[in-house]
């Protein structure tokens, strides 16, 4: 390749005024695509990159600079696939056990618009990484509740129990080994979360140098550039090592101190009671006091610093990223030491203390998300933004919906465990009880749900009749084909739910909320309220609370049993991983800011890529070049644009099509993709046109106006392009909907606009007081 780009560079000769060659760079959207599909040819060459994203060339444009004046009459397209970055090998499935994470990360990146308010923005910032911290330790105390209490505490601890599972006969009290004591079981079941708490911290790592550590292209801000209105502009935003360092350090000690904690506190609390050793009773309290220390200096460390996007900071925190997770594994293993020395009369009995764990998590998530639904007000309150999503409160709901799906996980995962090593006899006390007052939270959760999507489905149908007077036949005189009016009429109508998401969004969040708060209260209850004193004064809401947890426990044991099964299938079919790559690509767009173990952001590679692809070209070539992305594609588009310098931006024109840049992301994050930061895209590339359909539940419209034409958008694409039998279209037409814009004509005629716009022409004379921009300010540059 580099020889195709020192001859370009060097020149074939190109007389002045003559076009040269054009360069239409196609980029594919979720779900993927062949460059054999996206280039329509079967013979393809890889022009650069490797196997997780490259750029590729029909075989007979590979040599293209070398003779421009062969390619005057159309573009060279050139594809880059970046499919492999979310859906590649099959151990990529298993991202689905960290979507909690995910979700909570894309509460980040969700806060509304503020300019002047840097002190509230840091603040909303602090409490989405506060809110991510808690999934961590949620997690892992669910993973030492299967582990410590429901395992090694009491199945191991009860003849009854070990009988039914014989690997756990050497744990038994009645085996008498070594391994019988109650601590030295808890030592060795605290393998497990601290194993998952390695296998956290080793994906992070990992994921980390495969996928993020590609660095943008080296640049500082300009004196006249605008960084205020979106920071995708800015040089170091693609680039968050040094915090993502910085939070994986954290997690990991937050995880670690969390298994010693559940280790050393169980042990503690008996020798703090009646004839416990003064000895060991003394070492529990410095454990204790060394676990609070260290967990203070892990928070410490995530209120310290967030991101930092205004250059591109190649630094590490050494000495924190490698001594604070050894010092919390040190106290582990000091944890485990303590509590296997030998007791004279402690037993397992009962519970070990779970619930003021699991009740102390649940709270804490709680108050975060009303706090921080405080301060996105505050910000939104700033600048009203109308198509913000929720008013602001976008952030906040899908906060809670983290928080929610890390109940969810963890109480389905001891409600599975329990009912797998005891079932139905009772021999053990089973997982905390608020665990069984959330799993009650779901029925009442679903009913909601679908009295919602009953309402949903009368909208959309009411909208349906309404559309079907809105298709009509090409020709005035041809007849009215009823079945495919009412299909058309359908997928319009169907493409509008998703402006409704918001809605659903709120719904679910706030009936989330509600309900954890009812559970938590409940089981405070229960813990204090004998159960037969309850059912003998309300029978009725006693059975209904009863029939609830039960159910709920079965469905969300059956929703645990079907996400395993669907990441297991992910794991083995191609096809169903390809599905979950789609979730991906729009949930790992977003660098990792709030939480260190979530999927790894694809587009801190696919960027910097596009961004070296575009400025080399451009600068060895002096050639015209179309940035041309659908869907997705178009979002990768807009962020590389945003991070070229402001002369090559001018070099460049946009076409997206399918593009859910304002109706989805512009919605979602108003402060990256609001309508301030796409009409700054508008005023900075050469020029910009979108396609979009009435059919497609994807791509909308942008919504700016602007010198290229009366608006960014081109008024909405037919579709089918016929409605019934023509000439140029004797078979029916499909309704394409979020797919082959390449099929429209229009689609051909704004490319040759766009092409036709950045064609160099002699600098014409500037008027007094005309900016930089058209033809003479891109000579000029």
């Amino acid at each position: 390749m580099e020889r195709v780009l020192s001859e370009g560079a060097d020149g074939p000769a190109q007389k002045p005024g003559e076009p040269g060659i054009a360069l239409e760079l196609l980029v594919h959207g979720v779900g993927g695509a062949t460059p054999e599909k996206m280039l329509d040819d079967p013979r393809t060459v890889r022009i650069t990159g490797d196997d997780t994203a490259a750029v590729f060339r029909r075989a007979d444009d590979a040599d293209a600079e070398t003779g421009p004046r062969d390619h005057r009459d159309e573009p060279v397209p050139e594809a880059y696939v970046w499919c492999n970055l979310t859906s590649g090998n099959s151990a990529r499935a298993l991202w689905l056990l960290l979507m909690p994470f995910m979700v909570v990360n894309l509460a980040h990146w969700m806060r509304p618009r503020a300019r002047g308010r840097d002190r509230t923005v840091r603040l909303y910032g602090l409490l989405v990484r506060l809110t991510g911290l808690t999934l961590t330790v949620l997690l892992v105390a669910a993973a030492c509740e299967v582990a410590l209490d429901l395992t090694a505490w009491q199945c191991a601890g009860r003849p009854a129990c070990t009988e039914r599972h014989s690997w756990l006969g050497f744990l038994s009290p009645e085996a008498g080994g070594w391994w019988s004591l109650p601590g030295r079981r808890l030592a060795l079941a605290a393998v497990v979360p601290a194993g998952l708490t390695g296998l956290l911290w080793y994906l992070s790592r990992r994921t980390w140098s495969a996928y993020e550590s590609q660095q943008p292209m080296v640049r500082t801000v300009e004196p006249d550039e605008d960084t205020s209105r979106t920071a995708l502009g800015r040089p170091g935003f693609w680039y968050g090592r040094r915090l993502v360092a910085r939070l994986r350090a954290a997690h990991t000690a937050a995880g670690l101190l969390t298994v010693a904690a559940a280790v050393g506190t169980s042990a503690a609390r008996f020798d703090r009671g009646p004839g416990g050793p003064a000895l060991l009773d003394t070492l529990g309290w410095l454990l204790v006091g060394a676990l609070v220390a260290c967990a203070l200096a892990v928070v410490w460390v995530i209120c310290r610093r967030g991101r930092s996007e205004n250059r591109l900071d190649q630094e590490l925190d050494e000495h924190l990223v490698r001594r604070l997770p050894l010092a919390s594994l040190v106290l582990l293993v000091l944890a485990m030491v303590y509590a296997g020395w030998e007791r004279q009369g402690w037993e397992s009995a009962g519970r070990l203390p779970g619930d003021a764990t699991f009740g102390g998590i649940a709270l804490l998530q709680g108050l975060l998300v009303i706090v921080l639904a405080g301060v996105a007000h505050v910000l939104y309150r700033t600048h009203p933004d109308p198509r913000a999503a929720m008013y602001g409160f976008g952030g906040p709901a899908v906060a809670m919906l983290a928080c929610a799906l890390g109940g969810v996980m963890s109480g389905g995962l001891a409600q599975r465990v329990a009912d797998w090593l005891d079932g139905t006899r009772a021999s053990i006390p089973g997982p905390p009880v608020l665990l069984t007052w959330q799993s009650s939270v779901i029925p009442p959760l679903l009913i909601v749900l679908l009295v919602f999507c009953g309402s949903l489905a009368w909208q959309t149908w009411r909208l349906c009749r309404a559309e079907l007077g809105a298709v009509r036949p090409d020709q005035p005189g041809d007849p009215q084909d009823p079945t495919r009016t009412r299909r058309i009429a359908n997928t319009r109508a169907m493409a509008t739910l998703t402006d409704r998401a918001p809605l659903l969004v709120a719904v679910i969040s706030t009936t989330t909320l509600l309900l954890g708060a009812g559970a938590l209260v409940g089981a405070m209850v229960s813990d204090k309220v004998p159960s037969k004193a309850t059912g003998s004064t309300h029978p009725f809401l006693h059975g209904a609370a009863e029939t609830a947890q039960a159910l709920g426990s079965w469905l969300i044991s059956l929703g645990f049993i079907l996400f395993v099964t669907w990441g297991r299938r992910a794991y083995k079919d191609a096809s169903a991983r390809r599905t979950i790559g789609i979730l991906w690509d729009v949930g790992t767009f977003w660098p990792r800011a709030a939480h260190p173990f979530a999927p790894p952001c694809y587009a801190e590679r696919a960027v910097p890529d596009l961004t070296w692809r575009i400025a080399t070209w451009t600068r060895a070539t002096g050639g015209r070049l179309v940035i041309s992305g659908h869907s997705q594609g178009s979002v990768l588009a807009a962020a590389a644009a945003w991070q070229l310098t402001p002369s090559a931006r001018k070099r460049v024109a946009l076409l997206t099509y399918g593009s859910p840049l304002e109706r989805l992301y512009g919605r979602w994050f108003p402060a990256h993709f609001g309508p301030a930061a796409l009409s700054s895209l508008h005023h900075d590339v050469d020029c910009w046109r979108n396609l979009y359909r009435l059919t497609d539940p994807i791509g909308g419209p942008v919504g700016l106006a602007g010198d290229c034409g009366p608006e960014v958008d081109r008024d909405a694409l037919e579709d089918p392009l016929a409605y019934g039998r023509t000439d140029t279209h004797p078979l029916p037409a499909p309704i394409l909907g979020h797919s082959d814009y390449q099929a429209d004509p229009a689609f051909a005629e704004e490319r040759e606009r766009l092409l036709a716009r950045l064609r160099p022409e002699l600098p014409g004379p500037r008027r007094e007081g005309e900016e930089g921009q058209g033809e003479s300010g891109r000579s000029s540059a």
